[in-house]
């Protein structure tokens, strides 16, 4: 028997903090303690990435092994970016993003897990067949991409030998989405759409904060 007072509270609970941790960040920012806040990216992304596990929730046999596939897929994907420059175009990681194994941080791994989960509980609500739910998914990942990529350097989180971002990185992702998308669906995994809803949207408020008020 579901309890629905249960999945409610962690839900609820989740929703708080995710929006408490990017709030804050915004607040503290704009009163100029940029470094400290951003100094904090690995403890952020790591607790997001607890809130998803226990919230979504990532509690099934499938679940939890399309999870990992997730963060498998991408540590490979930004290794091979890294080392030999073919996906994404030359570029390299900084130090907010935590320790990294082999030129590769290892929270982007879970970057990429978090994200698959809850574009892809959103665009399950937003439409009923597999191709609309796959395409829409890997569209909300780049479109968040996006605005990520224009303040990265800024972050220190990584950047491009180039002065613009490579159209082929956003090629990269979608294509590397659809991937990630067509696993879940074929897995046939459901999340928390209201929890997922509130994490991009946390996400992207906070990005754009720093996309408008740096002007990059």
């Amino acid at each position: 028997m579901t309890n629905w007072s249960d999945i409610l509270t962690k839900r609820n609970g989740a929703i708080f903090l995710v929006w408490l941790f990017h709030i804050s960040a915004i607040i503290g920012i704009a009163l100029g303690h940029f470094e400290w806040f951003i100094s904090k990216t690995p403890l952020n992304l790591l607790l997001i990435g607890i809130l998803v596990i226990v919230a979504y929730p990532v509690n099934t046999e499938k679940a939890i092994g399309a999870s990992v596939s997730f963060y498998i897929i991408g540590m490979a994907v930004e290794w091979i970016g890294v080392h030999y420059e073919y996906l994404f175009g030359p570029y390299s990681y900084g130090e907010n993003l935590g320790p990294k194994i082999d030129g590769v941080p290892w929270l982007i791994g879970v970057n990429w897990m978090v994200l698959t989960l809850v574009t892809a509980a959103i665009s399950d609500k937003l439409f009923d067949y597999w191709s609309l739910k796959i395409l829409s998914g890997a569209l909300l990942m780049v479109f968040l991409d996006v605005f990520i990529e224009q303040v990265a350097p800024l972050l220190d989180f990584w950047s491009f030998s180039s002065a613009e971002v490579p159209f082929r990185n956003y090629l990269a992702w979608f294509l590397i989405s659809v991937f990630l998308h067509y696993i879940y669906q074929r897995t046939r995994l459901q999340g928390d759409f209201t929890l997922s809803l509130h994490i991009y949207l946390a996400q992207l408020t906070f990005f754009l904060y720093l996309y408008g008020i740096y002007g990059i």
